[in-house]
Protein backbone atom coordinates (compact mmCIF):
# COMPACT_ATOMS: atom_id res chain seq x y z
CA UNK A 1 0.00 0.00 0.00
CA UNK A 2 2.93 2.59 0.45
CA UNK A 3 3.74 2.16 -3.24
CA UNK A 4 -0.34 3.31 -4.04
CA UNK A 5 0.03 6.45 -6.18
CA UNK A 6 -4.18 7.90 -5.41
CA UNK A 7 -3.42 10.72 -7.83
CA UNK A 8 -2.32 7.83 -10.55
CA UNK A 9 -5.20 5.95 -10.41
CA UNK A 10 -7.49 8.89 -10.02
CA UNK A 11 -6.36 9.96 -13.58
CA UNK A 12 -6.54 6.40 -14.79
CA UNK A 13 -10.18 6.60 -13.51
CA UNK A 14 -11.11 9.64 -14.77
CA UNK A 15 -9.27 8.57 -18.55
CA UNK A 16 -11.50 5.26 -18.42
CA UNK A 17 -14.62 7.64 -17.62
CA UNK A 18 -13.65 10.15 -20.63
CA UNK A 19 -13.75 6.63 -23.13
CA UNK A 20 -16.70 5.81 -21.36
CA UNK A 21 -18.60 9.12 -21.73
CA UNK A 22 -17.17 9.69 -24.98
CA UNK A 23 -18.33 5.90 -26.46
CA UNK A 24 -21.58 6.55 -25.55
CA UNK A 25 -22.08 10.54 -26.16
CA UNK A 26 -24.16 11.65 -23.75
CA UNK A 27 -25.59 14.43 -25.47
CA UNK A 28 -27.23 11.98 -27.78
CA UNK A 29 -28.23 9.80 -24.98
CA UNK A 30 -29.68 12.71 -23.60
CA UNK A 31 -31.53 13.70 -26.90
CA UNK A 32 -33.07 10.36 -27.20
CA UNK A 33 -34.24 9.90 -23.75
CA UNK A 34 -35.87 12.83 -24.97
CA UNK A 35 -37.40 11.94 -28.02
CA UNK A 36 -38.42 8.39 -26.11
CA UNK A 37 -40.58 10.62 -23.88
CA UNK A 38 -42.55 11.78 -26.46
CA UNK A 39 -43.44 8.63 -27.67
CA UNK A 40 -44.07 7.35 -24.09
CA UNK A 41 -46.62 9.82 -23.90
CA UNK A 42 -48.51 9.42 -26.29
CA UNK A 43 -51.95 9.38 -26.02
CA UNK A 44 -52.64 5.62 -27.85
CA UNK A 45 -49.01 3.99 -26.96
CA UNK A 46 -50.92 1.39 -25.37
CA UNK A 47 -52.88 0.47 -27.92
CA UNK A 48 -49.88 -1.56 -29.11
CA UNK A 49 -48.91 -3.15 -25.86
CA UNK A 50 -46.22 -4.99 -28.10
CA UNK A 51 -44.49 -1.32 -29.16
CA UNK A 52 -45.60 0.22 -26.14
CA UNK A 53 -43.25 -2.13 -23.94
CA UNK A 54 -40.94 -1.56 -26.66
CA UNK A 55 -40.49 2.25 -25.70
CA UNK A 56 -40.64 2.16 -22.17
CA UNK A 57 -37.99 -0.54 -21.82
CA UNK A 58 -35.46 1.52 -24.16
CA UNK A 59 -36.44 4.66 -22.17
CA UNK A 60 -36.00 2.82 -18.93
CA UNK A 61 -32.43 1.64 -20.26
CA UNK A 62 -31.25 5.11 -21.55
CA UNK A 63 -32.48 6.52 -18.32
CA UNK A 64 -30.71 4.25 -16.28
CA UNK A 65 -27.59 4.43 -18.26
CA UNK A 66 -27.51 8.06 -18.02
CA UNK A 67 -27.83 8.25 -14.34
CA UNK A 68 -25.29 5.79 -14.12
CA UNK A 69 -23.01 8.26 -16.08
CA UNK A 70 -23.76 10.83 -14.07
CA UNK A 71 -23.67 9.43 -11.23
CA UNK A 72 -20.18 8.36 -12.12
CA UNK A 73 -19.14 12.15 -12.89
CA UNK A 74 -20.45 13.21 -9.25
CA UNK A 75 -18.51 10.54 -7.95
CA UNK A 76 -14.98 11.15 -9.06
CA UNK A 77 -15.30 14.50 -8.09
CA UNK A 78 -16.54 13.49 -4.43
CA UNK A 79 -13.75 11.50 -4.53
CA UNK A 80 -11.12 13.72 -5.29
CA UNK A 81 -12.14 16.11 -2.85
CA UNK A 82 -12.67 13.66 0.12
CA UNK A 83 -9.04 12.25 -0.57
CA UNK A 84 -7.38 15.91 -1.04
CA UNK A 85 -9.14 17.45 2.82
CA UNK A 86 -8.23 14.16 4.39
CA UNK A 87 -4.97 14.76 2.75
CA UNK A 88 -4.61 18.40 3.63
CA UNK A 89 -5.87 17.56 7.38
CA UNK A 90 -3.75 14.43 7.99
CA UNK A 91 -6.46 12.59 8.15
CA UNK A 92 -6.47 8.65 7.28
CA UNK A 93 -10.11 7.35 7.67
CA UNK A 94 -11.23 10.09 4.68
CA UNK A 95 -7.82 9.19 2.85
CA UNK A 96 -8.68 5.37 3.14
CA UNK A 97 -12.61 6.24 2.27
CA UNK A 98 -11.32 8.31 -0.77
CA UNK A 99 -9.28 5.08 -1.80
CA UNK A 100 -12.21 2.60 -1.00
CA UNK A 101 -14.93 4.23 -2.92
CA UNK A 102 -12.51 4.90 -5.84
CA UNK A 103 -12.13 0.99 -5.94
CA UNK A 104 -15.97 0.67 -6.08
CA UNK A 105 -16.15 3.02 -8.77
CA UNK A 106 -13.52 1.32 -11.05
CA UNK A 107 -15.42 -1.99 -10.54
CA UNK A 108 -18.65 0.12 -11.61
CA UNK A 109 -16.84 1.97 -14.77
CA UNK A 110 -15.93 -2.08 -15.97
CA UNK A 111 -19.31 -2.68 -16.47
CA UNK A 112 -20.50 0.39 -18.22
CA UNK A 113 -17.19 -0.28 -20.48
CA UNK A 114 -18.62 -3.75 -21.16
CA UNK A 115 -21.76 -2.24 -22.85
CA UNK A 116 -19.74 0.60 -25.07
CA UNK A 117 -18.40 -3.06 -26.40
CA UNK A 118 -21.65 -4.16 -27.73
CA UNK A 119 -21.33 -2.51 -30.70
CA UNK A 120 -22.88 -5.01 -33.42
CA UNK A 121 -25.73 -4.56 -35.41
CA UNK A 122 -28.22 -6.26 -33.18
CA UNK A 123 -26.70 -6.03 -29.67
CA UNK A 124 -29.41 -3.88 -27.88
CA UNK A 125 -31.83 -6.52 -29.02
CA UNK A 126 -33.47 -8.90 -26.72
CA UNK A 127 -32.73 -12.35 -26.68
CA UNK A 128 -33.73 -15.90 -28.09
CA UNK A 129 -31.75 -18.71 -26.73
CA UNK A 130 -32.03 -22.42 -27.78
CA UNK A 131 -30.49 -25.16 -25.89
CA UNK A 132 -30.15 -28.87 -27.52
CA UNK A 133 -28.35 -31.49 -26.53
CA UNK A 134 -25.19 -33.06 -28.47
CA UNK A 135 -23.56 -36.42 -28.34
CA UNK A 136 -23.61 -38.31 -24.65
CA UNK A 137 -27.02 -39.91 -24.31
CA UNK A 138 -29.09 -39.18 -21.08
CA UNK A 139 -26.39 -37.30 -19.38
CA UNK A 140 -26.03 -35.01 -22.82
CA UNK A 141 -29.81 -34.38 -22.19
CA UNK A 142 -29.21 -34.20 -18.73
CA UNK A 143 -26.80 -31.57 -19.00
CA UNK A 144 -29.09 -29.37 -21.88
CA UNK A 145 -31.45 -29.06 -18.90
CA UNK A 146 -27.95 -28.47 -16.56
CA UNK A 147 -27.38 -25.30 -18.92
CA UNK A 148 -31.22 -24.16 -19.12
CA UNK A 149 -31.40 -23.47 -15.35
CA UNK A 150 -28.04 -21.79 -15.44
CA UNK A 151 -28.96 -19.40 -17.57
CA UNK A 152 -32.45 -18.66 -16.25
CA UNK A 153 -30.92 -18.08 -12.81
CA UNK A 154 -28.29 -15.59 -14.60
CA UNK A 155 -31.09 -13.69 -15.82
CA UNK A 156 -33.26 -14.23 -12.07
CA UNK A 157 -29.48 -12.82 -10.64
CA UNK A 158 -30.19 -9.28 -12.97
CA UNK A 159 -34.00 -9.46 -12.65
CA UNK A 160 -34.08 -9.77 -16.33
CA UNK A 161 -37.85 -10.67 -17.89
CA UNK A 162 -37.58 -14.59 -19.58
CA UNK A 163 -40.43 -16.93 -20.83
CA UNK A 164 -39.73 -20.21 -21.74
CA UNK A 165 -41.32 -20.84 -24.88
CA UNK A 166 -40.77 -24.25 -25.85
CA UNK A 167 -39.49 -27.07 -24.28
CA UNK A 168 -39.02 -31.15 -25.60
CA UNK A 169 -38.20 -33.51 -22.82
CA UNK A 170 -36.05 -36.53 -23.10
CA UNK A 171 -37.68 -39.62 -22.23
CA UNK A 172 -34.77 -40.55 -19.34
CA UNK A 173 -34.02 -37.34 -18.03
CA UNK A 174 -33.25 -33.33 -18.88
CA UNK A 175 -33.99 -32.20 -22.42
CA UNK A 176 -33.59 -32.53 -25.80
CA UNK A 177 -34.08 -28.77 -26.43
CA UNK A 178 -35.75 -25.74 -24.84
CA UNK A 179 -36.20 -21.88 -26.57
CA UNK A 180 -36.52 -18.90 -23.95
CA UNK A 181 -36.55 -15.35 -24.66
CA UNK A 182 -34.70 -12.79 -22.34
CA UNK A 183 -36.38 -9.54 -22.88
CA UNK A 184 -33.73 -7.09 -21.77
CA UNK A 185 -32.08 -4.18 -23.61
CA UNK A 186 -28.56 -5.81 -24.63
CA UNK A 187 -29.06 -9.53 -23.48
CA UNK A 188 -28.57 -10.55 -27.46
CA UNK A 189 -25.21 -8.49 -27.20
CA UNK A 190 -24.54 -10.32 -23.79
CA UNK A 191 -25.70 -13.85 -24.41
CA UNK A 192 -24.48 -14.10 -28.34
CA UNK A 193 -20.81 -14.82 -27.04
CA UNK A 194 -22.30 -17.94 -25.07
CA UNK A 195 -23.27 -19.24 -28.47
CA UNK A 196 -21.45 -22.16 -29.13
CA UNK A 197 -20.65 -26.45 -27.91
CA UNK A 198 -20.36 -26.03 -24.49
CA UNK A 199 -18.63 -29.78 -22.80
CA UNK A 200 -18.96 -31.25 -19.68
CA UNK A 201 -17.06 -33.86 -17.87
CA UNK A 202 -18.18 -35.88 -14.86
CA UNK A 203 -19.09 -38.53 -13.12
CA UNK A 204 -22.35 -39.79 -14.86
CA UNK A 205 -25.05 -40.15 -12.10
CA UNK A 206 -26.69 -42.33 -14.78
CA UNK A 207 -23.81 -45.11 -15.09
CA UNK A 208 -24.21 -47.60 -12.88
CA UNK A 209 -20.60 -48.47 -12.54
CA UNK A 210 -19.63 -44.90 -12.06
CA UNK A 211 -17.79 -43.93 -15.29
CA UNK A 212 -16.38 -40.44 -16.48
CA UNK A 213 -19.23 -39.07 -18.65
CA UNK A 214 -18.18 -36.74 -21.44
CA UNK A 215 -21.49 -35.20 -23.27
CA UNK A 216 -22.25 -32.13 -25.47
CA UNK A 217 -24.86 -29.59 -25.82
CA UNK A 218 -25.19 -26.74 -28.14
CA UNK A 219 -26.14 -22.82 -27.38
CA UNK A 220 -27.85 -21.14 -30.15
CA UNK A 221 -28.52 -17.04 -29.38
CA UNK A 222 -30.58 -15.06 -31.65
CA UNK A 223 -31.49 -11.44 -31.68
CA UNK A 224 -35.43 -10.82 -31.13
CA UNK A 225 -36.58 -9.81 -34.31
CA UNK A 226 -38.04 -5.94 -34.52
CA UNK A 227 -41.48 -4.73 -36.69
CA UNK A 228 -38.42 -2.84 -38.82
CA UNK A 229 -36.46 -6.11 -39.96
CA UNK A 230 -39.07 -6.77 -42.61
CA UNK A 231 -38.20 -10.33 -43.07
CA UNK A 232 -40.99 -11.79 -45.61
CA UNK A 233 -41.65 -15.11 -45.35
CA UNK A 234 -44.37 -16.50 -47.74
CA UNK A 235 -47.12 -18.64 -47.34
CA UNK A 236 -46.06 -21.28 -49.52
CA UNK A 237 -42.55 -20.96 -48.17
CA UNK A 238 -43.54 -22.96 -44.76
CA UNK A 239 -45.08 -26.24 -43.84
CA UNK A 240 -47.25 -26.10 -40.48
CA UNK A 241 -47.81 -29.01 -38.24
CA UNK A 242 -49.54 -29.29 -35.20
CA UNK A 243 -49.14 -31.94 -32.64
CA UNK A 244 -50.19 -32.03 -28.68
CA UNK A 245 -47.84 -30.73 -26.50
CA UNK A 246 -46.66 -33.31 -24.04
CA UNK A 247 -44.45 -32.41 -20.76
CA UNK A 248 -41.94 -34.73 -18.63
CA UNK A 249 -42.48 -38.51 -19.17
CA UNK A 250 -45.09 -37.76 -21.63
CA UNK A 251 -47.57 -36.36 -19.46
CA UNK A 252 -50.03 -34.27 -21.30
CA UNK A 253 -50.04 -30.71 -21.00
CA UNK A 254 -53.30 -30.49 -23.11
CA UNK A 255 -55.36 -32.52 -25.26
CA UNK A 256 -55.83 -29.87 -27.79
CA UNK A 257 -53.30 -29.87 -31.05
CA UNK A 258 -51.93 -26.35 -29.75
CA UNK A 259 -48.43 -27.48 -30.17
CA UNK A 260 -46.81 -26.00 -33.87
CA UNK A 261 -43.77 -26.89 -35.82
CA UNK A 262 -42.75 -24.65 -38.83
CA UNK A 263 -40.34 -26.11 -41.40
CA UNK A 264 -39.05 -23.21 -43.60
CA UNK A 265 -39.03 -24.81 -46.54
CA UNK A 266 -36.22 -22.66 -48.55
CA UNK A 267 -33.68 -23.37 -45.73
CA UNK A 268 -35.12 -26.33 -43.94
CA UNK A 269 -34.46 -24.39 -40.66
CA UNK A 270 -37.61 -26.01 -38.36
CA UNK A 271 -39.13 -24.33 -35.53
CA UNK A 272 -41.62 -25.89 -32.63
CA UNK A 273 -43.38 -23.82 -29.80
CA UNK A 274 -45.51 -25.57 -27.43
CA UNK A 275 -45.54 -23.76 -24.06
CA UNK A 276 -48.37 -21.41 -24.71
CA UNK A 277 -51.62 -21.94 -24.66
CA UNK A 278 -53.33 -21.75 -28.21
CA UNK A 279 -52.54 -23.08 -31.60
CA UNK A 280 -52.41 -19.05 -32.53
CA UNK A 281 -49.81 -17.93 -29.65
CA UNK A 282 -47.81 -20.92 -30.19
CA UNK A 283 -47.47 -19.99 -34.57
CA UNK A 284 -46.66 -16.56 -33.60
CA UNK A 285 -43.77 -17.35 -31.09
CA UNK A 286 -42.45 -19.81 -33.86
CA UNK A 287 -42.95 -17.52 -36.90
CA UNK A 288 -40.74 -14.59 -34.57
CA UNK A 289 -38.10 -17.32 -33.65
CA UNK A 290 -37.99 -18.64 -37.59
CA UNK A 291 -37.75 -14.70 -38.48
CA UNK A 292 -34.89 -14.48 -36.18
CA UNK A 293 -33.08 -16.87 -37.72
CA UNK A 294 -33.61 -15.92 -40.97
CA UNK A 295 -32.25 -12.30 -40.14
CA UNK A 296 -29.42 -14.00 -39.12
CA UNK A 297 -28.47 -16.37 -41.84
CA UNK A 298 -29.78 -12.91 -44.06
CA UNK A 299 -26.59 -11.31 -41.44
CA UNK A 300 -24.23 -14.18 -41.97
CA UNK A 301 -24.13 -14.23 -45.84
CA UNK A 302 -23.94 -10.50 -45.68
CA UNK A 303 -21.07 -10.83 -43.54
CA UNK A 304 -19.33 -14.21 -45.75
CA UNK A 305 -19.25 -11.83 -49.04
CA UNK A 306 -17.57 -8.74 -46.97
CA UNK A 307 -15.62 -11.40 -45.90
CA UNK A 308 -14.77 -12.86 -49.48
CA UNK A 309 -14.10 -9.55 -50.70
CA UNK A 310 -11.31 -8.80 -47.50
CA UNK A 311 -9.37 -11.75 -48.13
CA UNK A 312 -9.30 -14.62 -45.35
CA UNK A 313 -10.01 -13.50 -41.73
CA UNK A 314 -8.90 -16.21 -38.96
CA UNK A 315 -11.37 -15.84 -36.13
CA UNK A 316 -12.53 -19.40 -33.90
CA UNK A 317 -15.91 -18.28 -33.06
CA UNK A 318 -18.42 -21.31 -31.71
CA UNK A 319 -17.80 -24.91 -31.85
CA UNK A 320 -16.57 -25.75 -28.69
CA UNK A 321 -16.23 -22.92 -26.34
CA UNK A 322 -16.16 -24.21 -22.81
CA UNK A 323 -15.50 -26.69 -20.64
CA UNK A 324 -17.14 -27.45 -17.41
CA UNK A 325 -15.12 -30.29 -15.46
CA UNK A 326 -16.42 -31.94 -12.41
CA UNK A 327 -13.96 -34.33 -12.39
CA UNK A 328 -11.43 -35.70 -11.56
CA UNK A 329 -11.11 -31.61 -10.56
CA UNK A 330 -13.16 -28.92 -10.11
CA UNK A 331 -12.95 -26.56 -13.21
CA UNK A 332 -14.90 -24.37 -15.62
CA UNK A 333 -12.41 -22.36 -18.85
CA UNK A 334 -13.26 -20.99 -21.30
CA UNK A 335 -11.48 -21.66 -24.27
CA UNK A 336 -11.13 -18.27 -26.43
CA UNK A 337 -10.57 -15.99 -23.95
CA UNK A 338 -9.06 -18.06 -20.87
CA UNK A 339 -10.98 -17.46 -17.92
CA UNK A 340 -11.65 -19.76 -16.25
CA UNK A 341 -12.89 -20.91 -12.28
CA UNK A 342 -12.97 -23.18 -9.79
CA UNK A 343 -16.27 -22.10 -8.56
CA UNK A 344 -18.48 -24.42 -10.75
CA UNK A 345 -21.10 -24.80 -8.55
CA UNK A 346 -21.61 -20.95 -8.45
CA UNK A 347 -20.88 -21.11 -12.31
CA UNK A 348 -24.12 -23.43 -12.18
CA UNK A 349 -25.62 -21.06 -10.47
CA UNK A 350 -25.89 -18.54 -12.85
CA UNK A 351 -22.25 -16.92 -11.53
CA UNK A 352 -21.53 -16.00 -15.38
CA UNK A 353 -20.86 -12.69 -15.49
CA UNK A 354 -16.99 -13.09 -15.63
CA UNK A 355 -17.16 -15.42 -18.73
CA UNK A 356 -19.55 -12.75 -20.85
CA UNK A 357 -17.85 -9.81 -19.90
CA UNK A 358 -14.37 -12.04 -21.20
CA UNK A 359 -16.33 -12.89 -24.18
CA UNK A 360 -17.61 -9.42 -24.97
CA UNK A 361 -13.82 -8.00 -24.51
CA UNK A 362 -12.59 -11.08 -26.74
CA UNK A 363 -15.26 -10.13 -29.55
CA UNK A 364 -14.77 -6.88 -29.72
CA UNK A 365 -10.74 -7.94 -30.25
CA UNK A 366 -11.54 -9.83 -32.90
CA UNK A 367 -13.97 -7.51 -34.78
CA UNK A 368 -11.02 -4.63 -34.66
CA UNK A 369 -8.84 -7.19 -35.60
CA UNK A 370 -10.61 -8.15 -38.67
CA UNK A 371 -11.86 -4.52 -39.41
CA UNK A 372 -7.91 -3.56 -39.42
CA UNK A 373 -7.16 -6.77 -41.61
CA UNK A 374 -9.65 -5.88 -43.87
CA UNK A 375 -8.67 -1.99 -43.99
CA UNK A 376 -5.22 -3.68 -44.23
CA UNK A 377 -6.30 -5.57 -47.43
CA UNK A 378 -8.47 -3.27 -49.40
CA UNK A 379 -4.92 -0.73 -48.90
Amino acid sequence: MADYDFTQDLNETKAKFDMIAKAVDMDSLADSIKELEVEASAPGLWDDQENAQRVTSKLSAAQSQLKRLKDAEQRLDDVETLYSLGAEEADADSMNEAVSNLASLKDDLSDMEIQTLMDGEYDQRAAVVTIRSGAGGVDAADWAQMLLRMYLRWAERHGYKTKVMDTSYAEEAGIKSATFQVDEPYAYGRLSVEGGTHRLVRISPFDNQGRRQTSFAAVEVLPLVAATDHIDIPDSDIRVDTFQAHGPGGQGVNTTYSAVRITHLPTGLVVSMQDERSQIQNRAAAMAVLQSRLLVLKHEEEAKKKKELAGDIKASWGDQMRSYVLHPYQMVKDLRTGYETSDTQGVFDGDIDAFIDAGIRWRHQQRRKAQAEAEGNAD
